[in-house]
């Protein structure tokens, strides 16, 4: 029977997100277009010596798309006879919160540590190839995030700088024991890309910035000692791997 390709279902959701981003980048281009076109000349500055401080605090919040990436391998089961696929079938929109800390290592580089918390859900539809039966699975999540990044900026013109972002993020999601059908490992590790703007305002500092995080790890929990209903095995059964993935749009205030 045929079941989904692991490079091809992967690809599907990963560079779903990525479009989604990209548009998003459409949208804010022009605007950094016009913000570019009428500051040829130099202006008043707003907060001109706030990035000469060694530390900056700050908070964020923000929204994110969760996503999870299956692996499944066309396992079939043996009393049964049944073969089931599953994939993550709907955007996945959430709400994100935290607190930033800056350290200044130079003009243009910095390091950033930002706890944060990622309240969401990801949404995983079953189907069964044999008889196009169908199950669902809604699995919530809150993460508690460390990221620690570096932030690579360009030199400021007037009230505005844009950077660039790189790094790593352990998360912990506090609810994989309440999952069902499929269940996670609580611990995860990401890596995060992104890009951002420092605007400088009379009175504070706001940084929108996107970012992209990829899971490095199989957060996919095969042991499953804990089902009293041994017929929900066949879901876990059905999947080799899933990775988890987000794209965060986060708002820094300074």
């Amino acid at each position: 029977m045929p079941f989904a390709h692991p490079i091809s279902e992967f690809s599907c959701g990963t560079l779903s997100r990525l479009w989604r981003g990209l548009a998003l980048l459409l949208l804010i281009l022009p605007l950094g277009g016009v913000v570019t076109a009428g500051a040829q000349e130099r202006k008043v500055q707003n907060k001109p010596f706030i990035d000469e401080r060694r530390f900056h605090y700050g908070f964020t919040i923000g929204l994110h798309d969760q996503g999870i990436n299956l692996v499944n391998n066309g396992y079939i089961d043996a009393s049964t006879g049944e073969q089931w696929m599953a994939t993550n079938d709907k955007h996945n929109y959430g709400f994100s919160v935290g607190v930033l800390g800056e350290w200044r290592l130079n003009r243009y580089l910095a390091l950033r540590l930002i706890p944060s918390l990622h309240f969401g859900s990801k949404h995983i539809a079953f189907r069964n190839l044999n008889t196009g039966a169908t199950a669902t699975q809604d699995m919530k999540s809150c993460y508690v995030g460390l990221p620690l990044d570096l932030k690579i900026s360009a030199p400021r013109f007037n009230n505005y700088r844009p950077y660039v972002v790189a790094g790593i993020a352990p998360l912990y999601d506090l609810t994989t024991g309440k999952h069902s059908q499929l269940r996670t490992k609580p611990l995860n590790l990401m890596f995060e890309v992104g890009l951002g703007c420092d605007f400088y305002l009379p009175f504070f500092k706001l940084i929108p910035e996107l970012k992209f995080c990829f899971g490095l790890a199989n957060v996919l929990e095969k042991d499953r000692s804990d089902l009293l209903d041994t017929t929900q095995l066949v879901f876990t059964e059905s999947v080799d791997r899933a990775t988890v993935s987000m794209v965060v749009l986060s708002f820094y205030f300074e």
